[in-house]
């Protein structure tokens, strides 16, 4: 599982017990340095990893915070983005909207959190069949936009400013490549990624792993299991300024 990011061993002195240098009771404790732990940012790609984890299960109360540190527990993870879009209601899907914004909720109750937006472009497009005729078929298409771009630009930024001694990002996505690239190469920085594909629980699909992420990532994780998230769930009452709130129907087991 997770292994040491380079905590500073223990290190223990023993005052000198001679005169002129201070003298100090015989079977006193000697002084210790306590291991330094090392700070952490957090970088969610919101849609990259509900539709490779959460899709379709009761695991969608999800704080990815506590994911993230059961991957790297030795971490501080003192600030942590999320990139995502407010979503549009669907014909035959209503109630996404409200569904998303009960989840931004509970993600807006942790203070190390800020939510990043991006958005959603829905428009109809003409696709070719898999099996014509009919030859083309008109379909709804909804993109989201903007949420890659504002993930790499953030990442950046924040490492220039050095914020922290590690980066993690949250996301398969190869076009995150370049920058993470950039982040280790051109800054020196150590950058970790956790792929939020589902190794495990009911419909997970095969792994895929990213070689290319991989490769350019000082850590890298290759997926997740139902139990990692399972044991990563907000609780199933919470409370905010405005009151208490649940989350969603069948959000939950």
């Amino acid at each position: 599982m997770a292994s040491s990011l380079g905590n500073f061993d223990s290190t223990s002195l023993q005052a000198e017990l001679s005169a002129g240098r201070g003298a100090v009771p015989q079977g006193a404790a000697p002084f210790c340095f306590k291991p330094l732990r090392r700070s952490a940012r957090l970088y969610v790609d919101g849609l990259n990893l509900y539709y490779g984890a959460l899709r379709g299960t009761t695991l969608r109360w999800l704080n990815p915070i506590a994911l993230a540190a059961q991957h790297f527990p030795d971490l501080d993870i003192v600030r942590a983005k999320y990139f995502s879009a407010p979503v549009v209601d669907e014909v035959g899907r209503e109630g996404q909207s409200e569904r998303q914004a009960l989840y931004w909720r509970a993600l807006r109750s942790l203070p190390e959190i800020q939510i990043i937006e991006g958005k959603f472009r829905v428009r109809r497009v003409w696709a070719r069949m898999a099996t014509p005729p009919p030859e083309l078929v008109e379909i709804i298409r909804a993109e989201e936009k903007g949420s890659d771009v504002n993930l790499a630009t953030c990442l950046l930024l924040d490492a220039f400013r050095e914020d922290a001694d590690v980066f993690i990002v949250v996301s398969g996505d190869s076009d995150l490549v370049a920058p993470i690239s950039a982040l280790s190469s051109e800054l020196g920085k150590v950058v970790a990624v956790i792929n939020p594909q589902r190794l495990s629980g009911p419909n997970h699909r095969r792994s895929r792993g990213s070689s290319q992420l991989k490769r350019v990532a000082k850590y890298y994780r290759g997926g997740v299991t139902w139990a990692q998230l399972e044991r990563s769930q907000f609780p199933k009452v919470m409370s905010d300024a405005a009151g208490e709130f649940h989350p969603p129907p069948n959000w939950t087991g």
